[in-house]
């Protein structure tokens, strides 16, 4: 039967519930299980897809097409298993499928309430993800802090659930903040058992408590915790600050988490942590520094781009270098200053995104690295920006720019038919398509293979009216769908690297695997002398 880790948070927000998630699933897989992750988030927002990254952070796509929390990035990551769309679960989707049931006659004319029908529906939503991923244990996050009014329901529907699946079958995880006071120069739990009470007051008593501090709190604070909140004493354990996020499983295995969540659910199978060992071993025998500039218009808050900075260690792994990122705000960069913005730099990196602003600054930092040699890799928006600088600078079409920009101009980048007249909500190509990748390119010899697969979150694509003249100006088309019509990835062939790829790589690469365009891009950039 399938087992079921529930994971809450107290005190505060931001104490890393996705990151003791993730390294439990990754603990539970190296024990043999299959394992899957999910999210519940209590915003009223039907997905992330139309929220500002610097409202949220990054928004993750899942492989079938999914706009998902940045935690499942974390999940992907840590457990290296694609997660689906019946992994993030946000308090607006539950209501609008409730209300939309109620429109359809679904409830027979009943009253429609919080118990029976919205729980209901959440904990319809934990078995649809069971059966969609077969796994034997089943990861749940529950967004936000015990006490907010929004995540009332979600505590409510898996406090039934436990019940009709069994307490043998279910286990709570509660990680509290254990905050650290200089002038006395203590550790205090009071918080964690303030936190705890209430949460008990909805009905859970956790079964682990995590103390989240940068410093171990002490072993009588664990205890004192453990008699307060009714925890057995080792199941309590501490979470420290680790150096990278990629220690936390080996911490939390050293600590007792994977070994008392077995114990509590009758699991058996040993761990085998050599795989990771291993990995955490290459990472701390990287040497040397590449710079790298991340030139985004969200670069205020770098969880927007947590999965393309996640990618770009995993590269420096595999490339046995340390990554340095330069964080420019594109809006910042003018042709007058692109030079002493970007010196020194190695390589130059332009992500994703959506309007025009800051579009200007990413032109002249594109120019400036594909005429002075400096590795390029642009990531959709990142690619987009590259033709338009590409059209504007080599192929002579100096009004080349997007549809999503501007009215007027040559719009070498612009919307696809079908999309004409749609809203923006749920309208964008989204999830896992295929790439047909052409031979003797920069994508082929990073992949190896002629045919790959990656996920996309875009709109607006390569306008096919400005090929042949963006072809014959010496830009490369190296990928493209299947029948040829989209395309999805260019190059500069006479230039050391530069290329642009219409998908987001960065969500599918892994810290034991890069991805193999992240992979060659840093490298490219560990050759460039500084």
């Amino acid at each position: 039967m399938t087992k079921y880790v529930f994971v809450t948070g107290g005190v505060v927000s931001g104490l890393g519930k996705g990151i003791v998630a993730a390294s439990l699933g990754r603990l539970l897989k190296l024990r043999g299980y299959k394992v899957a992750a999910q999210k519940f988030d209590p915003y009223m927002n039907i997905d992330p897809g139309t929220m500002n990254p610097t409202q949220h952070g990054e928004v993750f796509v899942t492989h079938d097409g999914a706009e998902t929390d940045l935690d499942l990035g974390h999940y992907e990551r840590f457990i290296d298993e694609n997660l689906t769309k019946f992994s993030n679960l946000t308090s607006g989707k539950v209501y609008w499928t409730v209300l939309n049931k109620e429109r359809n006659g679904e409830y027979l004319g009943q009253t429609v309430q919080i118990i029976p029908h919205v729980t209901n529906e959440i904990k319809n939503f934990i078995q649809k993800n069971v059966e969609a991923t077969g796994a034997d244990v089943l990861i749940t996050e529950i967004g936000g802090t015990i006490g907010d009014i929004e995540s009332q329901p979600f505590l409510e529907a898996i406090r039934q659930f436990s019940l009709e699946v069994g307490r043998k079958n279910c286990l709570f995880i509660h990680v509290c903040l254990v905050p650290y006071i200089s002038g006395s120069d203590e550790y205090k739990s009071k918080p964690a058992q303030h936190s705890t009470k209430e949460l008990q007051a909805m009905g859970i008593s956790p079964d682990i408590i995590i103390t989240r501090s940068d410093e171990d709190c002490g072993e009588a604070i664990r205890k004192k915790i453990a008699l307060f909140c009714n925890v057995k004493e080792d199941c309590v354990i501490a979470n420290t600050t680790a150096d990278c996020l990629y220690e936390v499983p080996l911490l939390l295995h050293k600590n007792g988490l994977d070994k008392v969540v077995c114990r509590e659910l009758g699991l058996k199978n040993k761990c085998d942590l050599s795989p990771w060992k291993a990995m955490i071993k290459d990472m701390h025998s990287r040497k040397g520094v590449t710079e790298i500039a991340i030139v985004g218009k969200y670069v205020s808050l770098h969880d927007s781009y947590i999965s393309i900075v996640e990618s770009l260690n995993h590269a420096s792994y595999a490339c046995h270098t340390n990554v340095r990122i330069r964080w420019v705000d594109s809006e910042g960069i003018t042709a007058q200053n692109v030079v002493q913005t970007l010196k020194g730099v190695q390589g130059v990196l332009v992500p994703g995104g959506f309007g025009n602003r800051g579009i200007e600054g990413m032109i002249e930092a594109c120019r400036y690295a594909r005429e002075n040699d400096i590795p390029y890799f642009g990531i959709c928006l990142g690619m987009q920006i590259a033709v338009i600088e590409f059209a504007r600078h080599v192929a002579g079409i100096e009004d080349a720019t997007s549809g999503e920009f501007k009215r007027g101009g040559s719009h070498v980048i612009d919307i696809m038919p079908d999309q004409n007249g749609k809203r923006l909500g749920g309208t964008m190509r989204l999830g896992a398509y295929p790439c047909e990748i052409a031979p003797n390119t920069k994508m082929f010899a990073a992949y190896g293979v002629e045919r790959i697969e990656e996920r996309h979150r875009h709109r607006y694509e390569f306008n096919n009216d400005f090929r042949d003249a963006l072809t014959a100006a010496g830009l490369v088309i190296s990928g493209a769908s299947p029948d040829g019509r989209i395309v999805e990835t260019v190059e500069v062939a006479s230039h050391p690297f530069f290329v642009g790829v219409q998908f987001h790589p960065e969500f599918t690469s892994r810290p034991n695997r890069a991805n193999p365009i992240f992979r060659d891009f840093v490298a490219a950039a560990k050759s460039i002398s500084r």
